[in-house]
């Protein structure tokens, strides 16, 4: 099977080395791909040229490709089975003009949960849309979505063996729509030292929580890729996810990043049938389903609640379940076959 990976436009490398969540999806199924034995192509001018040692790259976008040019005639000759791409792609009319050229089937995972798609972007066989949790299914029902848990990769981020860590930990985008505020009350309420990973998207949400944020308890630890950011997951006790109560979580890498890393998980959610529900089990972590009309307190004191549940699991159990999981070569598989 010969497998073309595409990269987009965007401010992240292919493949990132620590925020990116597309970008780190891509580099996981070609990864995934190479370890089911497939034959892969990186296509697009944004992947690493140091994978040029290991890789096949070819510095080409379907979208800029012109009706009966060199570049076309060449995609073509290459017989592609498979292309992955970003979910905007196959709604917009240039990339799926080159695509309809070259009979091959068509994956993408569904990471935004407001982009519209074509009504023709999908017909569930030769183009198939992968959505994560059972919200995301239903929201793009219209589409004939595939229930799938994503898989995300960064560089260098191997684990290593689980060990029980000591401190909590977040991490994501620092902005009101992840809302980290409720992971450091809870973290406050226990007692307990977290440690907040990832880049500021949102001063003014920083400031409105200045309080809180300026905790003693809290220890601010900016972006990380590659070995730090793995260890500041393996080391940590519980992983703590949140987010604001209207927002709609496409596919979050971080359930796949901590499970793999053994570190079990503590997650907040507003409804049932969340990525939280559909990637965690009660061998892996604890979820605090909380009304969405409760104010912070209530729910800060919910996930407290979860974290204890949290701490008391088997680390190499959670650890083995979650690389079995969001095991790229499986995630491969399944988007792979029809």
């Amino acid at each position: 099977m010969l497998v073309g990976v595409c990269d987009f436009p965007g401010s992240y490398a292919f493949p990132p080395a620590g925020y990116g969540g597309i970008e780190r999806w891509l580099w996981a199924v070609a990864v995934g791909a190479r370890a089911a034995g497939a034959d892969v192509h990186l296509l697009g001018p944004g992947w690493l040229s140091e994978l040029d040692a290991e890789w096949v790259r070819k510095p080409v976008r379907l979208e800029d490709v012109n009706a009966g040019s060199l570049a076309e005639r060449e995609l073509e000759a290459a017989r592609y089975d498979l292309l992955i791409v970003g979910h905007e792609y196959p709604s917009l009319p240039a990339w799926v003009r080159t695509w309809s050229q070259l009979d091959c089937d068509v994956a993408t995972f569904q990471h935004s949960p407001d982009f519209r798609h074509a009504e023709s972007a999908f017909d569930g066989k030769r183009s198939r849309l992968y959505c994560y949790s059972p919200e995301m299914v239903e929201r793009y029902a219209a589409h004939q979505p595939l229930s799938e848990l994503a898989v995300h990769l960064g560089l260098n981020e191997e684990e290593s063996s689980a060990v029980k860590g000591q401190d909590l930990v977040w991490l994501g985008r620092i902005d009101e729509e992840k809302a980290p505020h409720l992971a450091v009350r809870a973290a406050q309420i226990l007692g307990r030292r977290i440690r907040i990973v990832g880049p500021v998207f949102n001063e003014d949400y920083v400031r409105s929580h200045e309080k809180v944020f300026a905790a003693d308890h809290v220890e601010w630890v900016g972006e990380l890729g590659g070995h730090a950011k793995t260890a500041a997951i393996s080391d940590a006790s519980v992983f703590v996810y949140t987010y604001e109560r209207a927002y709609v979580e496409a596919g979050a890498a971080v359930f796949g990043e901590s499970l793999r890393a053994g570190t079990p998980m503590a997650a907040l959610t507003w409804r049932e049938g969340t990525c939280a529900q559909a990637a965690l089990c009660d061998r892996t972590g604890a979820t605090a389903a909380v009304p969405p009309d409760a104010d912070d307190e209530t729910a800060s004191v919910a996930l407290a609640e979860a974290i204890e549940r949290a701490t008391v699991l088997d680390y190499a159990e959670v650890q083995s379940v979650g690389q079995h999981r969001f095991d790229p070569r499986r995630h491969f598989e399944a988007m792979a076959a029809r």
